[in-house]
């Protein structure tokens, strides 16, 4: 039986959660719209799944075992993940005739406007309002500010180091390049830093030309009359050279962003560089006024600048 396997599905999940909230199968039935009945039976088949006692009942009420104590934390970060992926999802089918419409760079869309838009659908929840509907776009920053400007996009969200012309901006977090490699691997044990030089000899996995994450890269090698070397494999999402990187093929320049839980795990290594200026920042980006726009436009540039500073 795989691993997999044993990984109940997200509605068993947010049942057990619920029980560690409110202390009893039938409260947790309540707040879930079911019968007590039904969620009995539904945790007794997760219990079979995962070979686990997660529930330990009574005639005073029920309440976790220290496995479903455990289960209930590791399941509330995958809950938190996939409540930013439906959210996500959700934006990007929106209907963009109504709403608020925002477009964002690939990386700032993979990595950092889920959790945004969950949290304003929260907020807006929390002082009683109706959520904004909202559709998502994902495209290079050039590309988004030109949705900005032509009136596509109600926001936008850019990644580079300069700003764009013509548009009111606010930054939103700062982040470097840093070249990755997969622990294990010949790159992966160098201590001394690779110059400008060195760097412009690689192979590396990257991005596709034009990207922006490509550009911080080529504009830093340019500064010394350097430009980069043939990429191993060109690929349209950081996702894609993560995962690229991980399986052991190809270095890669990221943002440390991106890789900062594998960086975390050791699963993939720093190679250190030196002389090259890889710094950028994310930005939000709209017409009209120093403020953003009141409104939702306003309160997601809120949320991303407290998030993430």
């Amino acid at each position: 039986m795989t691993a997999a396997s044993r990984v109940p599905d997200l509605d068993a999940l947010r049942l057990l959660v619920g029980i560690a909230q409110h202390g009893s199968i039938g409260g947790t039935a309540r707040a879930h719209g079911i019968s007590q009945q039904a969620a009995s039976e539904r945790l007794r088949a997760m219990e079979a799944q995962t070979g686990l006692t997660l529930v330990k009942r009574g005639a005073l009420g029920s309440h976790l075992t220290q496995a479903g104590v455990m289960v209930a934390q590791w399941a509330a970060r995958l809950l938190d993940v996939a409540d930013e992926i439906d959210t996500a999802i959700e934006a990007l089918r929106g209907d963009r005739g109504r709403g608020m419409s925002v477009w964002a760079s690939m990386s700032i869309a993979e990595s950092l406007i889920p959790r945004w838009l969950v949290q304003l659908r929260q907020r807006q929840l929390g002082e009683g309002h109706r959520p904004t509907v909202v559709s998502l776009s994902a495209s290079k920053s050039e590309t988004v500010v030109e949705a900005v400007r032509a009136g596509t996009a109600h926001l936008g969200f850019v990644e580079g180091v300069n700003a764009p012309g013509g548009l009111r901006y606010a930054d939103i977090a700062h982040d470097e390049l840093v070249l990755v490699a997969a622990a294990g691997t010949p790159l992966s044990g160098r201590r001394a830093p690779l110059s400008p030089e060195e760097v412009a000899e690689l192979t590396l996995a990257s991005r596709e030309r034009g990207s922006d994450t490509r550009e911080v890269l080529e504009s830093s090698l340019l500064a010394h009359g350097l430009t980069m070397g043939d990429s191993v494999v060109e690929l349209t999402t950081a996702t894609a050279i993560r995962e690229t990187v991980l399986a052991g093929r190809s270095p890669a320049f990221l943002s440390r962003r991106v890789v900062a839980r594998d960086l975390d795990s050791r699963q993939l290594l720093v190679v250190p560089t030196t002389q090259l200026d890889l710094r950028f920042v994310f930005r939000a980006v709209w017409v009209g006024t120093q403020q953003p726009p009141a409104g939702p436009v306003r309160e997601l540039v809120s949320i991303a600048r407290t998030t993430e500073h």
